[in-house]
């Protein structure tokens, strides 16, 4: 029997998804939780083999949920099912440590194939996704850019963004100005949501 744990802030997907995998011989959902910080907890409680992990939860996104475990649970293989398809998100779920990327749209049994392979130590990546994150590339944002921008992201002013990430005033509107240049906007709210939309952040 694969032990999986079932991690998605929206109760009623979470429910339907569980129930449609108990119906499997061979799958049980041993636990379902809706915040990312409440999966590794979950995952060594239950001696889980697969975590199934949404990515946009309170607490902690699966991007980085898959990274904790992946340090803590390298037993425990990891699933992407995620409605937001971004090409950026398969390669940062990748870098990340997950084996299985998957659009929440995906039959189930397409759900339990995927399982089914990432359990035996496979990769599952949904092809329209893989081609897409491969017509895309990499993203262009350094570390810091990227940092800059998701910071600016959440509302926080030039001087706000220098204290928290101990940098120059200065140093963070070129940081901020090359994001832009790169994203080909032209102003910073153009810059985060052309990131957001490709994954990037």
């Amino acid at each position: 029997m694969i032990r999986i744990v079932l991690a998605d802030d929206e109760q009623l997907v979470r429910g339907a998804i569980a129930a449609l995998l108990g119906l499997e011989d061979d799958l049980e959902v041993v636990a379902e939780v809706g915040r990312g910080d409440e999966v590794l907890d979950a995952v060594t409680a239950h001696a889980a083999d697969i975590a199934v992990l949404d990515i946009e939860m309170p607490a902690a996104g699966g991007l980085d949920v898959a990274g904790r475990l992946k340090e803590a649970a390298p037993d425990c293989g990891v699933l992407i099912l995620t409605s937001f398809g971004r090409p950026g998100y398969l390669r940062r779920a990748i870098t990340a440590g997950a084996r299985g990327f998957l659009a929440k749209d995906a039959p189930v049994e397409q759900l339990a194939g995927a399982i089914r392979k990432v359990y035996e130590g496979g990769r599952y990546i949904d092809t329209d996704l893989a081609a897409a994150a491969m017509a895309a590339g990499d993203s262009p944002l350094t570390s810091r850019e990227a940092e800059v921008l998701r910071a600016a992201a959440e509302g926080e002013s030039v001087a706000g963004i220098a204290r928290a990430l101990h940098l120059s005033e200065g140093t963070v509107r070129n940081y901020l100005s090359s994001a832009m240049t790169k994203t080909g906007a032209d102003n910073r709210l153009t810059a985060i949501r052309t990131a957001r939309e490709m994954g990037w952040l």
